[in-house]
């Protein structure tokens, strides 16, 4: 059975993003929400991606 991607409706902070990344990877979603804040911080990318993430993830059925 092959894995999807998803964004969680159980574990969301704004849009589920970085859950939905943390389950398809099986890791906890802490470290996920922490690197896509180094990329806001850092190099500013982190707001883009987390925004093309939220439109291009679906949502858990």
């Amino acid at each position: 059975m092959a894995k999807k991607l998803y964004r969680s409706t159980k574990d969301k902070k704004i849009a589920g993003v970085c859950a939905g990344l943390a389950d398809y990877f099986d890791i906890d979603p802490t470290i996920v929400r922490l690197i896509a804040l180094a990329l806001l911080l850092g190099a500013g990318t982190g707001g883009l991606a987390y925004i093309i993430g939220w439109i291009i993830i679906p949502q858990q059925p």
